[in-house]
């Protein structure tokens, strides 16, 4: 898994989003999401909707994941 295919997974799932995504190794990314739909969302809310974006790739194909989530 790429961070261009984690980016694309996540526009995909939630077009509304901004998302930068950052890790070279295969293992290790960091990723940065700014959605409108985040707003009023508490955190934990916000991450669930991305992991949701991401299927079943989290935890199989992606390994670590450090999240940032903001509304915008």
């Amino acid at each position: 898994m790429t961070k261009d295919e984690i980016r694309a997974l996540i526009e995909a799932g939630m077009p509304d989003a901004q998302v930068t995504v950052r890790g070279d190794d295969g293992q290790h990314f960091e990723a940065l999401v700014i959605s409108p739909s985040f707003a009023g969302k508490p955190p934990l809310a916000q991450h669930r909707m991305v992991y949701a974006a991401l299927g079943d790739k989290m935890g199989r194909d992606i390994h670590a994941l450090q999240l940032t989530t903001r509304s915008a």
